[in-house]
């Protein structure tokens, strides 16, 4: 009995000699490390120029000058100023102004009706004669926007025509008068003119409606409910092409350049502008936009979807002697790689770890991953005691297989945007109109909470601003 029992343990010591031994992984964990933050992400990577052609009728024009300019425009009470010119006037508008343009200078026709009290000489006595007569005065002014948003004009008189000429009655005559009248005129244009320009630049104020248009733009809109999805424009700067005069109308293109992209989440809080980057004069404006839309997945996550494929699964190797099976799952970052910490029981117990560079694969809309390999330590403490798995093909398994799908949150965040960009009016004669032309993947993002997933769509916004309201 006593030899059985000797046959039989010592069967069982070859046996067991023959088998592999278990092991016990302790590599040391790649530490966890940040290029980027979410924000930066979200806030620096998509400058894009919204193209705004602008279109305005000279009969919009004439129209708002006419609705400003009516009755009494002008009047020189005192006969004592201007070097005792024995001259006074009262100037009313007697009709429609009307508007040109050519060779980029706005010209004015300004019929006016006016009064006048002159002191006439008459044998050696002052005679202080009143008179009325109708004329026609001209202007040119070259219209400019300074860098901090004022309006700029040089208006210049451009002559005169009588439609009635003035006259006035002395001893029962009429005595023409219109050389005088004319030589006070001229004497007085300069000043005209120069009253004209102060008073377009003290009164006609365009940093206000500006920087509402600014705060507006600069809003979150939403575009999703479901996804609790925003677009959101990050303007930077404003440019504008110089005006353009075709037949009767005029035309710029003003683009606002800036940051634009998706954000997904609580509706961001923006606070208001209070002032506006100085305006820059280009001669031309690019009419290409680009969104940047970003797909979130947090690596808790990720690390749910991987798991959920991988976890249970068993792998064998070298003609199934050794084998393992996968029991649980991590990620988290380090720069540009993305790190897996995964568990393991069979063979060999513990864990190991791998890393590979994220990527969007446009094809399976997923992020997937590249160039997975073992982590420096795992690979050589794997060298001493399991060189078996290294040769194997466990990491090109988990690379192929390994993907967190992005793609329908995405794909449903370019329908609404494109939804959004058709014959959309935003207010009374301004509409916008856009297209995708493309859609091109940027890169997944490793940040501290999240792998941020980014496509970029390319096309055309036009926001058409016809006439003025």
């Amino acid at each position: 009995m006593s030899r059985i029992l000797v046959v039989c343990l010592a069967f069982g010591w070859l046996m067991l000699s023959c088998q592999p031994s278990q092991k016990r992984l302790n590599p040391q964990a790649p530490k966890e490390a940040y290029n980027t933050t979410e924000m930066e992400v979200r806030n620096e990577r998509f400058l894009s120029t919204v193209h705004v052609p602008v279109s305005i009728a000279l009969g919009d024009i004439e129209r708002q000058i006419n609705a400003q300019v009516n009755g009494l425009i002008y009047e020189d009470n005192s006969l004592e100023d201007n070097n005792n010119d024995n001259f006074m006037t009262k100037v009313w508008k007697r009709g429609t102004i009307i508007v040109n343009a050519q060779d980029s200078l706005f010209h004015f026709t300004v019929p006016l009706r006016i009064w006048a009290k002159a002191g006439v000489s008459v044998l050696g006595f002052t005679q202080y004669k009143e008179t009325e007569f109708e004329i026609d005065l001209r202007f040119k002014t070259k219209f400019d926007l300074d860098h901090d948003w004022t309006v700029h004009t040089q208006t210049q008189a451009d002559g005169y025509g009588w439609v009635r000429r003035p006259t006035v009655s002395v001893v029962g005559v009429n005595i023409p008068i219109t050389n005088i009248v004319g030589r006070l005129i001229d004497k007085n244009l300069g000043t005209i003119t120069k009253t004209l320009d102060q008073q377009i630049r003290r009164n006609v104020d365009l940093r206000t409606p500006v920087l509402k248009a600014w705060n507006t733009l600069r809003e979150p809109y939403l575009i999703s409910e479901k996804y609790r999805t925003y677009l959101q424009v990050v303007p930077k700067r404003v440019l504008i092409t110089p005006l353009r005069f075709e037949g009767r109308t005029i035309r710029a293109t003003i683009g606002i350049e800036g940051f634009t992209l998706t954000t997904t989440g609580a509706r961001p809080d923006i606070r208001p502008a209070v002032s506006l980057p100085d305006l820059t004069v280009v001669s031309q404006v690019k009419d290409d936009f680009q969104i940047g839309l970003l797909s979130e997945a947090s690596y808790q996550e990720a690390a749910r979807i991987v798991a959920d494929e991988f976890v249970g699964k068993s792998f064998s190797f070298s003609e199934n002697r050794y084998t393992i099976t996968v029991t649980s799952m991590e990620m988290y970052g380090q720069n540009d790689n993305l790190i897996i910490k995964a568990g393991l029981k069979g063979t060999i117990n513990g864990d190991i770890y791998l890393r590979g560079r994220p990527y969007y694969d446009a094809r399976s809309q997923t992020i997937s991953l590249k160039d997975l390999a073992y982590d420096l330590d795992t690979k050589n403490i794997l060298q001493q005691s399991a060189s078996w798995l290294l040769k194997g093909t466990f990491a090109r398994t988990l690379e192929k297989q390994l993907t967190i799908p992005v793609g329908s949150q995405i794909a449903e965040m370019q329908k609404l945007l494109q939804d959004k960009l058709k014959n959309n009016q935003l207010a009374k004669g301004v509409v916008v109109n856009g297209r995708i032309d493309e859609i091109k993947p940027d890169q997944v993002y490793l940040t501290p909470t999240s792998l941020l997933a980014v496509v970029n769509a390319r096309g055309r916004i036009d926001v058409k601003v016809d006439g003025l309201q």
